[in-house]
């Protein structure tokens, strides 16, 4: 374990590395998983096992990520649509299938479901679902391909 951690009410499974400046709050994180430096998940997040969470990366509450994900350097997730300073937020709930690859600095916009086995290239802005086995770039995401 790292050093300079927040990790407050959480499940985190067998032989899981997180390392230095993480912050964990109230989430679950599978068996083999590695989190890197500066890394925030939120509160109810469920993160499957055999994951790898890249430096810098923010995951909310409100977003599921199940076995064998690729979350890149800098990821960021959203939760609400239409955020606001005061009054309630809407969370909007978020999926990334199994297998999925999201590539450095790439948004993902809340309220969508990312396939099983998707590749995201780095620098992508996601704002709607992606079919499972689809490479996808840019901003917003275009199909280049389907894996299988």
């Amino acid at each position: 374990m790292g050093e300079y951690q927040i990790i407050r009410d959480c499940k985190i499974g067998k032989n899981t590395t997180i390392w230095n400046f993480v912050n964990l709050y109230g989430c679950e994180i599978g068996e083999n998983c590695v989190i890197g430096s500066f890394v925030e998940i939120g509160k109810e997040v469920k993160l499957g096992n055999n994951c790898k969470v890249e430096k810098g990366a923010f995951i909310p509450t409100g977003v599921t990520i199940e076995d064998n994900v690729f979350i890149g350097p800098g990821v960021i997730f959203t939760n609400d649509k239409y955020p606001k300073a005061l009054g309630k937020w809407k969370i909007s709930k978020t999926y990334i299938c199994s297998g999925v690859s999201i590539g450095a600095n790439s948004t993902i916009v809340c309220g969508i479901t990312i396939g099983k086995n998707s590749l995201i290239g780095a620098g992508s802005v996601v704002t709607k679902d992606v079919p499972a086995g689809a490479v996808v770039v840019g901003n917003p995401v275009r199909i280049l391909k389907k894996t299988y």
